[in-house]
């Protein structure tokens, strides 16, 4: 990786502001790649090896609804990360689809790279499971309101 683009991924909101030697780190199991609007990156249940850290672009993330065909959950861009289920808890399996629905330029992290460095560096761990749990609690957030939303607008609400 360039020392451009190592500045970049560490622009990146996910990485900003961590130490050079964990972005070094992080450079090293990674590669910036372009992707067509329409490339479905994952399915649910499918083995999470990778996630990615959209510089530009769009992806939707989905599931598939049975008898619906496949319902939005959320849309990401710029700045946002995408596969985070291959940093969580074994069996490293995602938990929902998504597709690109702009072309897409990203950072695509090896996830069993990634794990590695962090078990062998407990700081780094740290950090990177700090920033992935805040990228979970938003997202469920954000969830919830969603469900709140639904609901009161279903007119089951009294």
């Amino acid at each position: 990786m360039t020392t451009l683009e190592k500045s970049v991924l560490g622009a990146q909101p996910f990485l900003r502001g961590l130490p050079d030697h964990h972005l070094d780190t992080l450079a090293a199991l990674c590669r910036h790649v372009a992707l067509p609007s329409g490339r479905r990156l994952f399915d649910e249940n499918e083995h999470a090896g990778r996630f990615w850290l959209i510089d530009a672009g769009q992806v939707v993330v989905d599931t598939m609804v049975p008898g619906r065909g496949r319902l939005v959950i959320e849309t990401l861009g710029r700045g946002d990360v995408v596969g985070v289920s291959c940093l969580l808890q074994p069996p490293f399996l995602w938990r929902f689809g998504a597709v690109t629905t702009q072309p897409m330029q990203a950072f695509e992290f090896d996830g069993r790279g990634v794990r590695a460095a962090c078990d062998s560096d407990p700081s780094l761990g740290y950090k990177l499971s700090r920033r992935v749990t805040g990228i979970v609690l938003r997202r469920l957030e954000a969830t919830h309101a969603r469900l709140i939303d639904a609901y009161a607008r279903s007119g089951l609400v009294p």
